[in-house]
């Protein structure tokens, strides 16, 4: 198939100890060609490949797909293929860490860190849906801007030093606030007139006044970020947590289409990505698979329809038992030929049944 979307994957420790080349596998592989060995849960991973069998694989061959390309060069690693996670590279669970602490995944580098190595403290797992790590928040410089309107904001701070370093901007930057005020006129009109088809899954910021609708001045697609940009904002040494359906929020002008390449992150405009589509498409799946194909064909028809077809089905089901049963007392094989003869049998005995049904009153 090559690189898939989003798959479950894990490193085995077995074949790829630390010191050799990082390796990823997928889950049949895992059952197939792995199952003994020490494996490493890597939970989901985007655009990637397994790589059982290639040359990473020095004394292994896949059972599942023996021809292989030697190297995956799509594929991305990081330290969690040899097992160790987050800023302080330990293995998870950590037999030396005496500390209960819940392990996030960045959507963007997809490691997995320890809440307390954020450098702030998580909300509560139900009030955001996805983090941007410190570092991923760095390269990625221009979420700056949008956490300012989107982010949710974390509990408390981690590190009481950032705190000392960065509360007093906010405090002594009245004169930006006045400015703000006396600008207020204009960008609400403009910024109302973009978020208000969008307040569904926003924290309500607005005083509840109604702004006057504006008729835009040209045609051409106006930069969300650009403007975002002209506001004050700050830039913090910490992840970012971010609600539901944010994604959808960011700016699709060609420019920034052109920036999200650049920077190797256009998968943040994708809502198929986050890993709450790819849990529901796994949910949606199973629901498929449990359902009864004769059942979904019964509910398709009218009264009539159901009760003639449950009634060919017993008949069937009735005349084939039988059938079976004398193979099965004499001993004999079932031949192809005993089910053709079967079915021309009973196909000539169903219109023999209807040519003798009588469809008008006497």
């Amino acid at each position: 198939q090559g690189a898939v979307s989003r798959q479950a994957l894990y490193a085995c420790g077995t074949c790829t100890p630390p010191g050799a080349e990082p390796a990823g596998i997928c889950l049949a592989c895992s059952y197939e060609c792995h199952g003994t060995h020490r494996l490493f849960e890597l939970y989901t991973k985007r655009n990637f490949r397994c790589d059982c069998g290639n040359s990473k694989f020095k004394n292994l061959r896949c059972k599942l797909l023996p021809e292989k390309g030697k190297v995956n060069s799509g594929n991305k690693y990081n330290d969690n293929f040899y097992g160790l996670y987050c800023t302080c590279k330990r293995p998870y669970p950590d037999p030396e860490d005496e500390i209960p602490d819940e392990m996030i995944q960045c959507i963007v580098c997809e490691d997995w860190f320890h809440g307390r190595h954020l450098g702030a403290v998580p909300p509560e797992s139900g009030d955001f849906h996805e983090m941007v790590c410190q570092a991923c928040m760095n390269h990625c410089h221009f979420l700056w801007a949008y956490a300012a309107q989107l982010a949710v904001p974390p509990l408390t701070k981690a590190n009481s030093l950032e705190d000392e370093r960065i509360v007093p901007k906010v405090e002594e930057s009245e004169e930006q606030k006045k400015e703000i005020k006396q600008e207020s006129g204009v960008e609400c009109q403009e910024v109302k007139e973009e978020k208000q088809p969008e307040q569904l899954n926003e924290p309500s910021t607005s005083s509840g006044s109604a702004c006057p609708e504006v008729v835009p001045k040209s045609e051409e697609p106006v930069c969300k970020l650009k403007e975002l940009q002209s506001k004050p904002f700050l830039k913090k040494d910490t992840a970012t947590f971010w609600p539901l359906n944010w994604r959808s929020k960011l700016c699709t002008c060609e420019g920034c289409l052109k920036m999200y390449a650049e920077l190797e992150v256009q998968f943040l405009t994708d809502e198929c990505d986050t890993v709450l589509a790819y849990e529901n498409k796994g949910t949606s799946d199973q629901e498929t698979e449990r359902r009864d194909p004769l059942m979904d064909t019964l509910n398709s028809m009218n009264r009539v329809q159901q009760v003639e077809l449950i009634c060919e089905y017993n008949d069937l089901k009735t005349e084939l038992t039988d059938y079976f049963r004398r193979f099965a007392d004499e001993g004999t094989v079932v031949k192809r030929e005993d089910i053709q003869q079967f079915f021309e049998e009973f196909q000539s005995r169903k219109r023999q049944r209807t040519n003798r049904m009588q469809y008008y009153c006497s």
